[in-house]
C-alpha cells in the first residue's frame, strides 16, 4: 500500500533538491558492515529511490513467503509459486528503472546485476515449485523431465552471472550450483524412466549413472548446504536394478554422456509485472488533489465537455419540440382517430389522462406560487450579504476619516471588490430569473383555459369538443394506413432520443490521469489536443446518433405533411368538422404546453434551490470576512490607545489670576512661558508636605494658603526650565488628579466601537432569515454559475450532468 501510494503522488508534487526536498535513506541489504566503517547505507531526495527500496523490500518479503510454505499440498505449492514470480517480477521491475530513477549509482543491493540474478533466482525456484508439484501429480516422466531441466537451466544461469561478482552473500553461490546439479540429476532420473518405457535400457543406465555422478558431486562438495541422500539413494537402487537387468537379460550397449540425445525444456513461470496498484484494496490519499495545471486542464476539459452535451441535448429536444408543433398543427394523430365525430379521440384521451395523472392545473398553480417565495428567500440572504459588507466597510471609513495616516490597513472598499463583483453577478442572475418568470406566467395565462378542459372527466371533455359526421370511409384507406405507420415511426424516435439523452447525461470519464500521464511525459499539457481526441473518442457515437435522428425526423415530418395533404383532399370539408378539428388542435398544443410549462417551473425551482446553496457559501464568506475585520478594528483600536496614551501630555494652562495674587495683593509679571507651581519659604523649620488644594479655592482662603517646604512641587504639573522665575503665591491645580489620557480635538479618548446590530459570526438565526441553513454544504468554492440559456428553457440553465 505504501508503494502505491508513492506511485499516486509522484505525479502531483515535484520531488527534487530544489522543490519538494524530502530525503530518503537505505541500508545496502547485503552489506553487513565492519566494526568501524558500519555498513552502507544511501540518501537521496528523490522519490524514485523511495520506490526502488520499498519495491527491493516487497520482493524480498514475497520470496521469505514463498519459502515458508508447506510443498507437501497443492495450497502451499500454488502460495509458493505465486510469490516467487511475484519477486522474480518486482526485482525485474527494479533492474529496468534503478538507473533511470536515480541518476546516479545505486547501491550494490539494487544495481542491475544484483536485481537481474535475484529476479532469475526467484523464477528457478518457481520453476521447481512446479516440478514438485508436477511429481506429485505423478505426470508422465517426460513432461517431468523437461520441467526440471528447465529449473537446472535457470539455476545455472543465476550462478554463472553472480559467481565472478562479489554482490550477493558468499553462501548463496554453492546453493545455486547444488540446486543445478541436482535439478539436472532429476531431468536424468525422469528421462531414464522414460528410456525404460521405451525399451531404451543403455540410454537408461547412462542417465542414471550422470545422474548418480551429479548427486555424488553435490554430496562431496555443497554437504553442509543441502542434504541430498534420499535423492542418491533413489538414483542407486535404479542404476542398480537397471545395470543387472541389461548384463543378465538384454546386454543393450550404454552411450556415452555427449552421444545422449538433450533433454527439453518445459518453462511453466514468468515474472509477474509490476502493474499499480500491487495491493488489492488501494484508496489513493491524495486523489483530490492534482497539479495546477492539470486542474486548469480538467476544469477546461469539463468545460467543452459541458458545451458538447448541452449542444447534443438542446439540438435533440428543440427537434422534439419542432415535430410536436407540427402534429399539433395537423390534428395528429387525433385527425385519423376521429371515427364517430362525436366522441373524443384516443389520443385526446391519453393526454388527458398523463395530464391529470401530474396533477393537472393545480400542480402548475402550486409551482407558481412557490417561485416568489424561493425568489424572495435568495433576495434576502444576498442582501444581507451585502448589508453586513456595507456597514463594516462604513465603520471603516468613519474611523479612517477620524484617525486620518494612524489608521493603516486595507481599506474595507478595496478588500471587498472581488466579492462585490460577485454579490453584482448574483443580482444579474437573480433579475434574468424574474424575467424568466415574468415569461412563463404569460405563456401560463395564455393556455390556462386549454390545459384546464384537458383535466376534466372524458364526458365533459366529449361536451366541449363540437361534433361532426367526417367521412368513415376514409378509416381504412391507404392513406389513414400510411399517416399511422408514419406516426409510429415518429413516436419510436422520440422515445430513442430519450434514451439518448440518458446516455449522455451518464457518460462520465475523469480525464485526470490523462493529463497528468501528458504532464509526467512531455513536462506540460496540451489540453486542446488531448480534449479534443478525448471527447470525439467518448462521444463521437453519441453525436452521430444525434445527428441520424435529427435527419430521420426530417424526412419522416416531411411524409407526414405530403401523406396528410392528401388525406385533406379525401376528407368531406364543412364548417363543423373544420371547427371539430380546431378544438382538437388546441387540445393538443395545450398539452405540449402544460409538459414545457411543468419542465419550466421545476427547473426554475432547482434553479432557485441550487442558487440558495450557492448564496448562502457566499454569505459565509461576506461574514468571516466581517468577522476577521472586526477582530483586526479591535486590534488595532486597542494599539492606537496605548500609543496615544505613552505620549507626553499636553502643556499645562496658565492659572487664573485670582490663583496667582500673592497675600499683598502684588501681580506677578507678565509672561508667555507656563506658571510652575510656587515655592515659598516659612521659617527654618521643615513642615510636612501640604494637601493639595481642593478644586475650588475661594478668596479668603487664598490669601491663608499652606506653605510648602523648599524643594516640593504642589500641583502635578511639569517641572519648569532652568533659568524661569517662581511667583511668589502657591497655586492650585488646574484640574482634577487623575491618569495622564490627553485629548484632542475631535476625538474624546478611547471608547469601543459598536458592533453591527444583530452580527453573530457564529450563527445566522438572529439574521430572521425565512430558512435554515443545510450542515451538509462543502467548501466554499467557484460558484457554479447557470449555463446558458437553451431554447425553449426561459430559466438559466444547469448542465445537463452532474458537474464534478
Amino acid at each position: 500500500r505504501y508503494y502505491d501510494q508513492l506511485c499516486s503522488v509522484e505525479p502531483k508534487f515535484p520531488f527534487s533538491e530544489n522543490q519538494v526536498c524530502v530525503t530518503f535513506t537505505w541500508k545496502d541489504a547485503f552489506d553487513k558492515g565492519s566494526l568501524f566503517g558500519g555498513s552502507a547505507k544511501l540518501a537521496l531526495a528523490s522519490l524514485g529511490y523511495e520506490k526502488t527500496c520499498v519495491l527491493f523490500n516487497c520482493g524480498a518479503l514475497a520470496s521469505q513467503i514463498a519459502a515458508e510454505q508447506n510443498l507437501d499440498n497443492d495450497e502451499g505449492l500454488k502460495a509458493a509459486a505465486k510469490h516467487y514470480q511475484f519477486a522474480s517480477g518486482a526485482f525485474q521491475h527494479i533492474k529496468d528503472t534503478v538507473l533511470s530513477a536515480l541518476n546516479r549509482e545505486p547501491t550494490v543491493d539494487i544495481s542491475p546485476d544484483t536485481v537481474g540474478t535475484l529476479s532469475l533466482i526467484m523464477l528457478a525456484q518457481a520453476q521447481e515449485v512446479f516440478f514438485l508439484k508436477a511429481a506429485r501429480d505423478k505426470m508422465k516422466d517426460g513432461i517431468i523431465a523437461k520441467l526440471a531441466n528447465q529449473a537446472a537451466d535457470y539455476y545455472g544461469d543465476a550462478y554463472k552471472q553472480c559467481q565472478y561478482k562479489d554482490t550477493l552473500p558468499k553462501e548463496v553461490f554453492p546453493v545455486l550450483a547444488a540446486k543445478h546439479c541436482i535439478m539436472q540429476a532429476n531431468a536424468e532420473y525422469h528421462q531414464s524412466i522414460l528410456a525404460k518405457q521405451q525399451k531404451k535400457f543403455g540410454e537408461e543406465i547412462g542417465r542414471l549413472q550422470h545422474a548418480a555422478d551429479l548427486v555424488k558431486t553435490v554430496a562431496s562438495r555443497y554437504d553442509e548446504y543441502i542434504n541430498v541422500k534420499d535423492l542418491a539413494d533413489k538414483i542407486n537402487r535404479a542404476l542398480t536394478a537397471a545395470k543387472k537387468d541389461n548384463d543378465f537379460i538384454y546386454h543393450d550397449r550404454v552411450p556415452d554422456l555427449k552421444d545422449l540425445e538433450p533433454i527439453g525444456k518445459a518453462s511453466l513461470v514468468k515474472s509477474t509485472p509490476v502493474v499499480v496498484p500491487l495491493s488489492q484494496k488501494f484508496t489513493d490519499l491524495f486523489e483530490k488533489m492534482v497539479p495546477l495545471q492539470v486542474q486548469q486542464s480538467v476544469s477546461v476539459y469539463n468545460q467543452r465537455k459541458a458545451d458538447l452535451v448541452n449542444r447534443s441535448i438542446a439540438q435533440m429536444r428543440e427537434a422534439t419540440n419542432l415535430a410536436n408543433g407540427v402534429l399539433a398543427s395537423l390534428n395528429l394523430p387525433a385527425a385519423i382517430e376521429d371515427v364517430s365525430g362525436d366522441t373524443v379521440p384516443q389520443s385526446i384521451l391519453n393526454k388527458s389522462k398523463s395530464v391529470i395523472e401530474q396533477g393537472g392545473i393545480q400542480t402548475i398553480d402550486q409551482l407558481i406560487k412557490d417561485l416568489p417565495e424561493l425568489l424572495q428567500r435568495n433576495k434576502e440572504i444576498l442582501d444581507e450579504s451585502l448589508r453586513l459588507l456595507d456597514e463594516e466597510e462604513a465603520t471603516d471609513n468613519d474611523l479612517r476619516t477620524k484617525f486620518k495616516e494612524r489608521w493603516q490597513r486595507t481599506p474595507s472598499n478595496e478588500l471587498y471588490k472581488p466579492l462585490r463583483a460577485e454579490g453584482a453577478n448574483y443580482h444579474n442572475i437573480l433579475n434574468r430569473a424574474v424575467q424568466a418568470d415574468g415569461q412563463v406566467r404569460e405563456r401560463y395565462q395564455s393556455h390556462r383555459d386549454t390545459i384546464a378542459l384537458l383535466c376534466k372527466p372524458e364526458s365533459e371533455l366529449n361536451a366541449a369538443i363540437p361534433s361532426a359526421n367526417p367521412a368513415k370511409t376514409l378509416q381504412g384507406s391507404e392513406v389513414v394506413n400510411v399517416l399511422r405507420t408514419l406516426l409510429a415511426n415518429l413516436d419510436e424516435v422520440k422515445k430513442e432520443r430519450e434514451q439518448l439523452e440518458n446516455d449522455l447525461k451518464s457518460v462520465n470519464f475523469d480525464m485526470t490521469s490523462k493529463f497528468l500521464t501528458a504532464l509526467a511525459q512531455d513536462g506540460a499539457i496540451n489540453e486542446e489536443a488531448i480534449s479534443v481526441t478525448e471527447l470525439d473518442r467518448i462521444y463521437g457515437s453519441y453525436t452521430q446518433k444525434v445527428q441520424e435522428s435529427l435527419k430521420k425526423q426530417e424526412e419522416l415530418l416531411k411524409n407526414i405533411q405530403n401523406a396528410h395533404q392528401d388525406f385533406s383532399k379525401m376528407k368531406q370539408s364543412n364548417n363543423e368538422s373544420n371547427l371539430r378539428e380546431e378544438v382538437l388542435k388546441n387540445l393538443a398544443v395545450a398539452n405540449d404546453n402544460f409538459v414545457e410549462l411543468v419542465a419550466n417551473l421545476k427547473e426554475g425551482t432547482k434553479f432557485y434551490n441550487e442558487l440558495t446553496e450557492i448564496l448562502v457559501k457566499f454569505q459565509n464568506k461576506c461574514s468571516d470576512i466581517v468577522f476577521a475585520r472586526k477582530t483586526e478594528r479591535d486590534e488595532l483600536l486597542k494599539d492606537l490607545q496605548q500609543s496615544i496614551a505613552r505620549e507626553p501630555s499636553a502643556p499645562s494652562i496658565p492659572l487664573p489670576t485670582y490663583q496667582t495674587t500673592s497675600a499683598g495683593g502684588s501681580k506677578p509679571a507678565a509672561s508667555s512661558a507656563p506658571t510652575p507651581a510656587p515655592r515659598t519659604m516659612v521659617g527654618t523649620k521643615p513642615q510636612p508636605p501640604a494637601r493639595p488644594p481642593p478644586p475650588v479655592i475661594s478668596a479668603a482662603s487664598s490669601s491663608s494658603s499652606a506653605s510648602a517646604p523648599p524643594g516640593t512641587a504642589a500641583t502635578p504639573a511639569a517641572a519648569p526650565a532652568p533659568g524661569a522665575s517662581a511667583p511668589a503665591a502657591s497655586t492650585a491645580p488646574s484640574q482634577a488628579q487623575g491618569p495622564p489620557y490627553p485629548t484632542y480635538p475631535g476625538y474624546p479618548g478611547y471608547c469601543q466601537m459598536p458592533m453591527p446590530m444583530g452580527y453573530n459570526p457564529y450563527m445566522y438565526g438572529q439574521y430572521n432569515l425565512p430558512y435554515a441553513p443545510s450542515p451538509m454544504y462543502q467548501n466554499p468554492g467557484q460558484a457554479p454559475y447557470p449555463a446558458p440559456q437553451q431554447p425553449g428553457y426561459p430559466f438559466p440553465q444547469q448542465p445537463y450532468y452532474p458537474q464534478q
